[in-house]
This record gives structure tokens, C-alpha cells and sequence, in this order.
């Protein structure tokens, strides 16, 4: 059992983790999960050699109010920051490793699921950030459909429908299952024969849920190209075993999610386009934080934001949750 379990390795990340430390839980109390195969990613991806990291960005004032504070650094004189907080501090990262679902007990613990292993925690803290965006197909999704087609299924309620999901990882077995509670028929379309990105526990329900005739699987499967029919897809396949078949809505999985995407999922509730939140950025969950850019708005924030919610979250924590 893990006091703080927190979601994602970046500035937020890593600033909650230390200050943590600094508030005398134990670090073998103390967990970071990362999907990427090392801290920091968008910083180091997104950010190029020669760009200055300002401690002021977006008109966020740069006064810190916790352990962790930078002036405007380097990209790399930032990471080597980020790099030293997490060495000196003897965190627990586990890179790599993809959290896909978690759940509330009954007695306000969190059981945590990657594609790895199964966690469970006091507090969970979601630091991720906002870049990330769906992958699309290749071929072209004429505007007429912009209504049918979704890269996601919590924007729009789709109940009662013919709806064909497209991909084969855990997301596309979750949106199965989340179409299926809610009356839908659904088709799966997969290009491989046999499912080798899922989790354990996803792919036995998939599995099921085709035993139960509740969802049917298009395997070894590829679509070539959709058409307009007054608002609904034909898609149209490349194997001449799957016809051409007409869909209410398609729902495309093929990587990559939106951050609300995956808040809502796991339950968070929105005001709108943004999650609601209460005081020190705790969610409607109990015991639930939203860190980094996730609080900060749609625009997201700086990095001093970054450590200024984490001092505002572990402050709230150490009051109400943890007991030394």
C-alpha cells in the first residue's frame, strides 16, 4: 500500500514526490509511474536544444511556494534539475509503464492497473500533460461525417447505435466495453489475427464479450475508405470476406488519448470542458489530484506552476489523508 502513487514523471510529477520527502513520508511510500522510458518526455521532445525554460510563462507569476523552484533555465540546465530532485531524493520511478484503469474501494483506497502490474494506494495524483493527442488514420474522413466519427467516447453520448470501434490495444477493448453498458451494438475491426497489445484482463473481456455474441470482431482486418451516406460511414474493407457495412458511429483507437478522454474514464467529473476541481486541485474523487497543466486549464501552465500545485496538493494531503 503505497501512500501517494502519482501518474506521470514531469515537472508536477516529480515536484509532489519531493515535496512528499520533504513532508516525512517515506520514500518506499512513494510511487511514480511513467509511460514514457524517461522523465520529463514532453520537456525533452517538444521543447527544442536552444529554447529558454522561463520560470514566467503565460503570465503565470514565477514566486514559488514549495521545495522545488527554478529561475529561467536551459532545456538542459532544466532537466539536470529534474535530474538531481529525482536523485537526491531517492524516488521510486517505474518508466515505461502505461496506467490504463483504476478504481475507488469502499474505504477510499485506490487499486491502480498499468499494462505491467496493479498498485494500491492512499492518494493518487495525475500529473500528466496536455499534448497528447489521438492518432488518425491514413485515409481521408470526409467533413460530412465530423458527427459519426469519434476518437473517443465520452464527448458525445452514443447509446442505441450500430457502432464499429477501430484498433486493437486496451483502449479499444475498454471502449468495446463501455458501448456495450450502454446498448449499443458494436463491431471491433482489428488488422492482426490475435491480440498481442492487450493487457490480461482486457483481452479476456473482449474475448467474452464475443463468446456473449455482444461484440463482433472483424480480425485481420483493414479499411481502405469511408463514404458519406446522408451522415452515416460505409466502410469500406480491403478483404473482400468483410463487405461493405454501413455504421451509425465509428469510434477509431489507434494510440495516443486526450487527457479529458482519459480523466473521464476514470470517473473525474467536468464543468464543461474542464475537469471540476476543488480546493489544493483535488477532484470530485476523494483523494483524487489533478497536478501541472491538468490544473491550470486548457492552455496549461509553467513549470513554477507545476511545483506551486504540488505544494498546494501535498499541503492538503498531509491535513487530511496521511497519518504519520
Amino acid at each position: 500500500m503505497y501512500d501517494i502513487l502519482i501518474i506521470g514523471a514531469g515537472p508536477a510529477g516529480i515536484s509532489i514526490a519531493v515535496e512528499a520527502v520533504h513532508s516525512q513520508i517515506g520514500t518506499d511510500k512513494i510511487l511514480l509511474i511513467e509511460k514514457a522510458e524517461e522523465h520529463s518526455y514532453a520537456i525533452k521532445k517538444y521543447y527544442p536544444d536552444k529554447k529558454l525554460v522561463t520560470a514566467n510563462y503565460k503570465g503565470f507569476e514565477a514566486k514559488c511556494t514549495g521545495v522545488m523552484c527554478i529561475p529561467d533555465l536551459t532545456k538542459q540546465e532544466t532537466i539536470s534539475y529534474l535530474d538531481k530532485a529525482i536523485k537526491e531524493n531517492n524516488l521510486n520511478v517505474k518508466y515505461s509503464e502505461t496506467v490504463w484503469k483504476f478504481h475507488q474501494n469502499e474505504d477510499k483506497t485506490f487499486v491502480v492497473y498499468t499494462d505491467k502490474s496493479q498498485y494500491e494506494a492512499r492518494i493518487v495524483a495525475i500529473a500528466i500533460g496536455i499534448l497528447g493527442k489521438p492518432n488518425k488514420p491514413e485515409y481521408i474522413i470526409p467533413s460530412a461525417l465530423k458527427n459519426s466519427v469519434f476518437f473517443e467516447v465520452t464527448s458525445t453520448q452514443i447509446i442505441d447505435s450500430n457502432v464499429l470501434v477501430v484498433g486493437g490495444g486496451d483502449t479499444a477493448s475498454e471502449y468495446c466495453q463501455y458501448l456495450v453498458q450502454n446498448n449499443n451494438e458494436v463491431t471491433l475491426s482489428y488488422r492482426k489475427k490475435d491480440f498481442t497489445r492487450m493487457n490480461d484482463i482486457n483481452r479476456i473481456s473482449i474475448l467474452a464479450l464475443e463468446q456473449e455474441n455482444k461484440v463482433k470482431i472483424f480480425y485481420e482486418s483493414d479499411i481502405v475508405s469511408l463514404e458519406n451516406r446522408d451522415g452515416k460511414p460505409l466502410v469500406k474493407f480491403k478483404q473482400e470476406k468483410y463487405p461493405d457495412m454501413l455504421f451509425d458511429r465509428i469510434v477509431y483507437s489507434l494510440g495516443g488519448t486526450t487527457p479529458s478522454n482519459f480523466l473521464k474514464m476514470i470517473g473525474i467529473e467536468f464543468d464543461g470542458e474542464e475537469p471540476i476541481m476543488k480546493e489544493h486541485h483535488e477532484t470530485s474523487v476523494p483523494g483524487l489530484f489533478l497536478l501541472g497543466d491538468l490544473s491550470a486549464g486548457k492552455k496549461g501552465g509553467s513549470i513554477i506552476w507545476a511545483f506551486n500545485s504540488a505544494r498546494k496538493a501535498i499541503t492538503k494531503i498531509r491535513k487530511d489523508y496521511i497519518i504519520s
